[in-house]
């Protein structure tokens, strides 16, 4: 069975969703969604979230859920589950949410997100996804018309380094009476933004003084790079012998990238945790660094910065001179 119509025609759209959905209350009989449960709580039920699914490629379109999606569907879902203590926090602050998708890719959180604001919190919350190629935003606007999500999900071709926030949001939410001074932004995420891309949300994020930046680094490459020229050059250190060795350079240099951003997001005021994203079977890139805005700047995580900094041989993060200067 295929779609009849375009599910992104406003024309036709409206029919669509509702045989769509129709198509799903006959597919996922109880048994079914017990059976995908398997004694879970379902925080995207099938029936509810039918359209969002559709739109995010995980139900086929005679709503079901082939088992090559199952897994897919279960990641977005503890997606949700990881962020929820910083999502209630959120919830907590009046009128709109306001979220910047850095490094967008295929947006899967911030849809989930603007459906689940609207569908069950009932607020508003509106995502900006900021990426520099223009076919992955010409797919992201596609699935946010499937879902029923345009008006709360707009896009912005762009690099990070340097994004204009106020600007690229005014342009996206024309109607918003908040953006002519810029908007109040609640949370900046980046799900697997590759290598420097990561460092770019924080800084967007800290700068803009958001309450909830989320990050799932992806390829982090710039300390390996700093190490391996220390090792060309010869350099000597405790930690010459991981300098020297490409994978162990690129897997320590990962893991330490982390620690560095977690102590500069201290630094500049807020509470982190860096905690597994995804359960490692399914990727390896699993890391989520989850900051919340506490209180002031603590010179004593700049402090650790620059002493792990010196352990490993002196090659720190960019990131540490694009933060706000708060301390």
């Amino acid at each position: 069975m295929t779609d009849a119509a375009d599910p992104t025609d406003p024309a036709t759209r409206a029919g669509w969703a509702a045989a769509f959905t129709a198509r799903a209350e006959a597919h996922w009989t109880p048994s079914r969604v017990a059976a995908l449960a398997a004694g879970k709580a379902l925080v995207l039920p099938p029936i509810e979230a039918a359209l969002l699914l559709r739109a995010l490629g995980l139900l086929r379109a005679d709503a079901s859920l082939p088992p090559s999606e199952v897994r897919k569907y279960w990641q977005v879902s503890h997606m949700v589950t990881v962020l929820g203590p910083a999502l209630r926090a959120l919830r907590e602050r009046e009128g709109t949410l306001r979220v910047v998708d850095a490094g967008c890719g295929r947006s899967y959180l911030t849809l989930v997100l603007a459906w689940i604001a609207r569908a069950r919190w009932g607020q508003r919350l509106e995502v900006l996804g900021v990426d520099r190629n223009p076919d992955v935003i010409a797919a992201g606007r596609r699935r946010a018309a499937i879902a029923g999500l345009d008006d709360l999900v707009r896009f912005a071709i762009a690099p990070l380094d340097g994004f204009d926030l106020a600007a690229a949001w005014s342009h996206a939410f024309v109607r918003d009476p908040d953006v002519s001074s810029g908007p109040r932004l609640d949370a900046v995420v980046a799900l697997h933004a590759c290598d420097t891309a990561t460092c770019d949300a924080i800084a967007l994020g800290a700068h803009a003084g958001a309450a909830l930046i989320a990050v799932a680094p992806c390829c982090q490459a710039e300390l390996a790079r700093g190490w391996a020229e220390l090792a060309d050059a010869g350099a000597a250190g405790a930690f010459a012998p991981i300098w020297a060795a490409p994978h162990l350079r690129r897997e320590t240099a990962a893991e330490v990238t982390d620690a560095l951003r977690t102590l500069l997001l201290r630094a500049a005021g807020y509470e982190v945790a860096a905690i597994e994203f995804v359960p490692s079977p399914h990727t390896r890139k699993n890391t989520l660094v989850r900051a919340v805005r506490r209180g002031p700047p603590d010179p004593a995580a700049r402090a650790a910065y620059d002493a792990l900094v010196a352990a490993t041989g002196g090659r720190g993060l960019a990131l540490a001179d694009r933060m706000p200067p708060r301390w």
